[in-house]
């Protein structure tokens, strides 16, 4: 297997395709397609190995399918938007091609993003003899594979607590911008949090609990309790598990912006009559921010995420800590990307390479930290996204750990 092809021409799409295009011994046939076909010749323009281009509306299924039938990939990479996860799954099921994102569904008319729309291909995929993998960008992605790394490497004999932790310390220059496409962030953010713990979800209003989170290479930094879809998989997958928390790092200013926006309305989903027309309020300030695309030049600062593990091993406590730094300078200097979008969009290359040399296989529908993790980790290092396990000492999370929650 060998050819691939890559839906969606994006800020992390982009990184997707100049990346494969450096390893043309695994990924000999690559395809972009995005509704947008300048958009594809201006990522084409930036790979250093010619690669192919198409146009194509992932919403539309049987159109999709004959881009599929054309192109004839082993595996689809879907970059696009989550309410166009479906679609591309039937499509692969349609033309029996397997399958592999980096965010979960989410429906278009309310921000709510679950795995359960997916899982439920399992058994249609399992028929067809096809493997459909989830989330394999870097949150969902290389934190599932942290904690996974974790438990089958014998780091812990159980992991009790886990807390995600996603650190942005960058600077793009810009009074209000998001880093990946607005209207999915803003849903991200603007919706209750939840967190597990002891069996069950709770729910809290949206960005109520925050406490100060100790980044590698960043520092003390306010973060916020979130919901983040990774949680959902892996409470599925982690033995032993107590508790499962996502934390996200925001600005003074970007928090000052969103609760404007929400206070006048800006990122309601409903549509409102404007001139005679319904436009909706989040798809029009969508069109009103920057590109993420365009931040990568003069960005500057790190990224800094990773997981935060507590548990036993041998009868002890053990605290540790397994995560990634990224430079925005140096990410835009190799593919002309900001981190956010490089540390979204190296990940599946690597498992792309994973499937393809069969260290991933299976018929179904799975989440990444169901498969090996260290062969991965050790193809996503060398592809330019380096991680580290460290010991966490006493008093060095004490902040983050006496959160009451």
């Amino acid at each position: 297997m060998d050819r691939v092809l890559i839906i969606g021409a994006g800020a992390a799409g982009s990184v997707v395709a100049q990346k494969c295009a450096m390893d043309r011994e695994t990924f000999k046939h690559i395809t972009l397609a995005s509704r947008r076909l300048v958009s594809c010749e201006k990522v084409a323009a930036l790979c250093e190995t010619p690669i192919e281009i198409a146009q194509v509306d992932a919403d539309n299924v049987e159109e999709t399918v004959a881009l599929i039938e054309k192109v004839k990939p082993d595996l689809v990479i879907n970059m696009a938007l989550p309410y166009q996860d479906l679609p591309i799954m039937d499509a692969c099921l349609a033309t029996k091609t397997h399958y592999m994102d980096t965010a979960n569904y989410e429906p278009r008319d309310v921000a709510k993003f679950e795995y359960h729309w997916q899982w439920a291909y399992q058994e249609r995929f399992k028929e067809a003899g096809l493997t459909a993998i989830l989330g394999c960008g870097f949150d969902p992605g290389c934190t599932n594979i942290y904690c996974a790394y974790a438990q089958q490497e014998g780091l812990f004999d159980e992991i009790e607590y886990v807390d995600i932790v996603d650190c942005n310390a960058g600077d793009h220059g810009k009074t209000f911008a998001t880093n990946f496409n607005p209207e999915i962030n803003l849903r991200e953010v603007t919706q209750d949090g939840r967190y597990w713990k002891d069996g069950e979800w709770i729910e809290i209003p949206a960005l109520s609990i925050r406490t100060m989170i100790d980044y590698p290479e960043v520092g003390p930094t306010m973060s916020y309790l979130i919901y983040h879809e990774e949680e959902e998989s892996l409470v599925k997958h982690i033995k032993g598990l107590k508790q499962i928390r996502f934390w996200m790092t925001f600005g003074e200013e970007y928090i000052k912006h969103l609760d404007v926006f929400k206070s006048i309305g800006l990122i309601g989903l409903e549509p409102i009559k404007h001139k005679g027309m319904d436009i909706i309020p989040m798809e029009f300030l969508k069109d009103l921010l920057p590109v993420p695309s365009t931040l990568a030049e003069g960005y500057t600062g790190k990224t800094s995420i990773g997981v935060i593990l507590r548990g036993t091993k041998d009868g002890q406590p053990v605290s540790k800590m397994i995560y990634n730094v990224c430079d925005h300078a140096e990410t835009n200097k190799e593919v002309s990307a900001q981190a956010v979008s490089y540390t979204t969009g190296v990940p599946p290359v690597s498992g792309a390479a994973m499937f393809f040399k069969g260290e991933w296989s299976g018929a179904g529908v799975f989440n990444v930290e169901q498969f090996p993790a260290k062969p991965f980790l050790e193809d996503v290092a060398k592809r330019g996204l380096p991680w580290h396990v460290i010991d966490v000492p006493t008093g060095k999370q004490d902040d983050l750990f006496e959160v009451e929650t």
